[in-house]
């Protein structure tokens, strides 16, 4: 058995955001809170993006699962944000993508609660956080 948690990268974009910047933002993020990138199960966004190509190409690129949520199913995890956007409710329906995305993958995967071990990390045209279980 795995007892390993599930430690799963959570984005959001803006449309058209391209596959460097969101490499960029990932590795920035990793590096900058001391987390080797082998150590991410997955990538988790809002089903608004499956077919944005930055992030088809980020998933690529990385090896890893790419998972989408709804923003009802996103909506579950609010009360857990460390940010809640009325940006991001207007234009997907749920408050934050990154963090609850991240969350809600993280527990999908890890069959337990998850934590947000980054919190949401901006840049302009996209959002990070790590989420894990165990």
């Amino acid at each position: 058995m795995n007892t390993a948690p599930a430690l799963v990268v959570g984005l959001g974009c803006q449309r058209g955001c391209d596959v460097d910047t969101l490499l960029d933002l990932f590795n920035t993020t990793l590096k900058a809170h001391g987390i080797d990138r082998q150590r991410i199960s997955a990538l988790a966004s809002i089903d608004r993006k499956q077919a944005e190509p930055g992030l088809l190409a980020l998933a690529k690129l990385l090896n890893l699962p790419l998972r989408f949520f709804s923003a009802e199913q996103l909506m579950a995890y609010t009360s857990r944000l460390s940010h809640k956007s009325a940006a991001a409710y207007a234009h997907t329906g749920c408050h934050g993508v990154a963090e609850s995305a991240a969350l809600a993958l993280a527990e999908q995967l890890g069959q337990l609660p998850a934590t947000l071990l980054i919190t949401r990390q901006k840049i302009a045209r996209a959002t990070f956080a790590l989420a894990c279980t165990g």
